[in-house]
């Protein structure tokens, strides 16, 4: 039986830019060994597939796989694939504004999905989940030793090496500059395990700043156990961030805007908006935002 995909650069505005990914559409008779064995043919970071909603309310359940196994929650696809929907639903350039809501593991994610006319579609999804630390850390040598950087290249003033979440772990590294995150290269020889770090492996490595002057902070994802050497633009991470970040250095009472670079060093440069709401000491809310471009549709045959 044939069913279309669709596949989109996400966090771009620019076809070839940002993270592609793929959704796969009437994914209801298809089993989750199906649906691996689908998105390790399609090899990108995340490959989507769509279903009917179990709730009248929701636009669609989705269900989210990497090349290795299935992801509960992920920001790229969950943008990628609002916007297609959205689109899908609307004359070709036409100027619209809806909201798609996606049904995933993590829970109910309502999606605000913009687009002007002549201008690419803009999606933003308040994380069903409000971040927070949780159990993972590494220490400098060991981190320094899988990025293949020195131990001086690691550490920010007031931050350390910890994990947070907002639905999918990752274990946050800052480094000091901008060099350093331009020459961090897995080691997977030295890459550690799950018991060793008590926690995720995903290495999210940023620094302050970036390629702009608008950038507030630089990045690259790192992901051996996900099939993912290097993510071009990790939105679940972005979403973990602003956890990791009030941990290490509080943010006052208000609401953050932060533009994240990632991608980059694979020629892949995606932009990735986050909003974080902080009240009485406490993140409320984090927003994550970014456009992305239809590039290719077809038939797949399974």
């Amino acid at each position: 039986m044939g069913r279309k995909f669709v596949t989109a650069d996400v966090f771009t505005t620019r076809p070839f830019g940002g993270n592609p990914l793929a959704v796969v559409m009437e994914a209801e008779d298809l089993d989750a060994a199906t649906m691996q064995r689908i998105a390790r043919e399609f090899n990108l970071s995340e490959t989507t597939f769509v279903l009917p909603p179990a709730s009248a309310d929701d636009t669609a359940r989705v269900r989210i796989f990497t090349p290795a196994r299935e992801l509960p929650f992920a920001g790229h696809p969950t943008v990628g694939t609002a916007i297609v929907l959205a689109e899908l639903s609307f004359a070709p350039d036409a100027p619209f504004e809806t909201e798609v809501w996606l049904e995933e593991e993590v829970g109910v994610l309502r999606v605000t999905v913009t687009r002007a006319a002549g201008a690419p579609a803009y999606a933003e999804f308040a994380a069903a989940q409000v971040p927070a630390p949780t159990l993972g850390t590494l220490p400098v040598g060991r981190a320094a030793a899988a990025l293949s950087l020195s131990p001086d290249d690691i550490g920010l003033p007031g931050h350390a090496i910890a994990a947070s979440s907002a639905g999918v772990p990752f274990l946050f590294v800052p480094v000091r500059s901008l060099d350093a995150v331009r020459r961090a290269t897995p080691n997977t020889a030295a890459w550690p395990t799950r018991n060793e770090v008590g926690g995720p492996t995903s290495m999210f490595v940023y620094a302050r700043g970036g390629e702009s002057a608008d950038a507030a902070f630089r990045a690259r994802m790192f992901g051996p156990e996900l099939g993912i050497v290097e993510d071009p633009a990790t939105g679940g991470a972005a979403a973990a961030f602003p956890g990791h970040v009030h941990a290490c250095d509080p943010l006052a009472h208000g609401t953050h805007t932060w533009l994240i670079k990632q991608g980059y060093e694979m020629g892949r440069p995606s932009d990735i908006h986050v909003h974080t709401d902080v009240s009485s000491g406490r993140i409320t809310r984090v927003r994550v935002g970014g456009h992305a471009v239809r590039v290719s549709e077809g038939t797949l045959r399974v």
